[in-house]
């Protein structure tokens, strides 16, 4: 670990909402890929791509993460791990939001008002309502949404 600390690669806000995962099927009738079936085409999940212009309180890795856990939620998924690093001198953090259904990651810039934001989630997640839920943190004065429907099969 002390290896990692002295690279900036361990948050000094580490959550503490870390779960149990469900334990792995074993036969083939257990699992379940949770690939979406949406408008004729199965996929493996919905990423958005999310650009937040003239954004807000990008500097606080601990509120960062509390509203990015909030939206994971509101999109109906599942918390496995946080974890974020607060950048000096500017101020910037980078975190992500390890979920069963895949992934919210964050990279801000506070010196330009600027946030990167990935959302990818598959099964019966909705990526789109967590959007509003940081936009309250962010207050983004100009929102850039890209999607791409991830692991298309064509089969």
């Amino acid at each position: 670990m002390n290896a990692l600390a002295q690279l900036g690669m361990v948050s000094e806000n580490p959550s503490n909402n870390q779960t149990i995962s469900a334990p792995v099927a074993t036969t083939e009738e257990e699992r379940t890929d949770y690939f979406v079936e949406r408008d004729g085409e199965k996929f493996a999940g919905t990423h958005l791509l999310v650009d937040m212009w003239g954004a807000k309180n990008l500097d606080d890795p601990e509120r960062i993460d509390q509203t990015l856990r909030e939206a994971a939620l509101t999109a109906g998924a599942t918390i496995l791990h946080s974890h974020f690093h607060h950048f000096t001198p500017n101020g910037g953090v980078s975190g992500v939001v390890v979920l069963a259904e895949s992934h919210i990651s964050i990279h801000t810039w506070p010196e330009r008002n600027f946030a990167a934001v990935d959302i990818f989630m598959c099964g019966a997640c909705d990526p789109h309502m967590a959007i509003p839920v940081m936009q309250r943190l962010f207050q983004a004065k100009r929102l850039d949404v890209s999607e791409e429907r991830r692991g298309r099969v064509t089969a």
